[in-house]
């Protein structure tokens, strides 16, 4: 009888669990080991003074890929926790003062468009038409396949998407492309905004990336109604009693080979012998530290690639606002902004405001009374050399966009604070310089020059998770899990 493969996964965001449920199905024996005291990386929780916040992804898309993981594991996704549909996707605020609500409902949308702005319903049709020939040219290639398999191009879907180069829109940029289905500013700017789903500037990022607004308008924008903690929380729980094996507080230190060949991973001083490695996590620190390779050349992510970092403040404000699940304050001036923060590398002077506050679904969340402010502003990549005294003037200059924009006075509201910046997100989750997703698309060729899930230099060495391919997000991660596992069963199934 065949001896189990041993195999260590440095990591427990959703994709290096993703990986380590599904290699749980068959012959391998699984160990992650866990920096942090708990599962779920970015996508974690905090819990004070009767506030829960989700700390990092707070709108669920493409579902199905969360089903498909369930199904692959025998377990039933409703034992532990609901799916919604949300109603409104999403509440603009302009600074004009007018306010747009994204009804995931397309004909809601479509005449809240008409009657606010100079758009015809007839221009959204024709832009969700293109945004979906899009998905359909581009899901199946870059997003459930691996681009280091020759079959994964060497197929009729493959070829026709390279016949079909120009309709997947690569040469114009994001804006570009979105100015040219509408005149107004203001619905440009609503479609310009999905390029941040990655970290990326829409005055530069391929128009291939208008792909997210029909992923999110069409295919659906989605709630967990136990707060986006429940994710993890429960692929953890399921990983457990399947007999995955979890290390917490346990920061891997090394990863060791001979002769190319994985031997093992050393964490708090310890050797643990394994077969094979999944790094899920950041690429540029797997390899800068893990690997001891600081110089190589094409592993390591050009920091002008680097996609946004952000800061956050997590408030506990003694209030019951209008607002929506998921609200958005645009600035006044999108291109300078991004100009600010991918040239000048600089916290912009009018940031667009993105609050979520799941105490609107889930009301234990807050306390009576009061809402849970997820507060958050794109910024550049960087440790700050005046870390405090930037963000109070942050701070400050996000409290008063706030009051004006909304008309109300959140100053002495505010009961609880955590802060979130690019620094502590690195020390916290490993994020190479607080860079999210890793590399941005700020390129043609971003998609290719991702991490590849198995290395070509290392045998036995895997990689899964945000900065890895396919891409950042819940659902590409997940999906990562679910490529580096066939890769895995592919090649390691002996």
């Amino acid at each position: 009888m065949a001896k189990r493969k041993k195999v260590a996964v440095i990591g427990a965001g959703l994709g290096g669990i993703s990986a380590a449920l599904r290699l749980s199905q068959h012959k391998f024996d699984v160990t992650v080991f866990e920096q942090n005291s708990t599962p779920g990386g970015k996508a974690n929780v905090i819990c004070k003074n009767g506030f829960r916040f989700d700390t990092g992804p707070s709108l669920l898309t493409m579902p199905f890929v969360i089903q498909d993981l369930f199904e692959y594991i025998n377990e039933d996704i409703s034992k532990y926790f609901t799916v919604k549909k949300l109603d409104v996707l999403c509440k603009y605020f302009y600074p004009d003062g007018k306010i747009i609500n994204a009804y995931s409902d397309l004909q809601k949308f479509k005449n809240e468009i008409d009657n606010k702005t100079s758009v015809k319903a007839n221009s959204i049709d024709k832009y969700f038409a293109y945004s979906k020939n899009i998905y359909d040219l581009t899901a199946e290639l870059f997003l459930m396949k691996s681009f280091s398999e020759p079959a994964t191009f060497l197929n009729s879907s493959a070829l026709k998407t390279l016949l079909n180069i120009n309709k997947i829109d690569p040469f114009r940029t994001v804006h570009q492309a979105n100015q040219s289905f509408f005149t107004d500013d203001k619905m440009i700017q609503l479609f310009d905004r999905y390029a941040t789903y990655n970290g990326s500037n829409p005055f530069i990022a391929p128009a291939t990336l208008n792909i997210i607004p029909y992923v999110e308008f069409i295919l659906g924008g989605f709630i967990i109604e136990e707060g986006i903690y429940a994710l993890p929380n429960s692929l953890y729980q399921i990983a457990e009693n399947k007999g995955v094996k979890f290390n917490f507080n346990s920061k891997v230190e090394k990863i060791i080979f001979e002769n190319s060949f994985v031997k093992g991973i050393s964490t708090n001083g310890k050797f643990h012998n394994f077969d094979l490695v999944i790094s899920n996590a950041d690429v540029n620190n797997t390899y800068k530290y893990l690997l001891n390779e600081a110089d190589s050349p094409g592993n390591i992510i050009n920091e002008e690639n680097l996609s946004t970092s952000a800061i956050v403040f997590y408030w506990g404000v003694k209030i019951k606002s209008d607002l929506e699940i998921h609200n958005i304050l645009f600035s006044e001036n999108y291109k300078k902004e991004f100009d600010e923060i991918f040239i000048e590398k600089n916290i912009p002077l009018d940031p667009t405001i993105y609050i979520y506050i799941s105490s609107k679904f889930k009301k234990e969340d807050a306390p009576e009374n009061c809402e849970n402010w997820f507060v958050m502003i794109n910024s550049p990549f960087r440790n700050f050399e005046d870390q405090e005294n930037e963000i109070n003037r942050i701070r400050e200059r996000i409290i008063n966009k706030i009051n004006t924009f909304l008309q109300i006075d959140i100053s002495g509201k505010i009961i609880f604070e955590g802060i979130l910046t690019p620094d502590k997100l690195e020390k916290q989750t490993g994020s190479y310089k607080g860079s999210i997703y890793g590399i941005s698309s700020n390129n043609k060729k971003a998609a290719f020059l991702r991490q590849q899930n198995k290395s070509r230099k290392y045998k036995g060495l895997y990689f899964t998770g945000g900065s890895a391919h396919p891409g950042g997000g819940i659902p590409l991660v997940l999906l990562s899990g679910k490529i580096t596992s066939e890769l895995i069963l592919k090649y390691e199934n002996d």
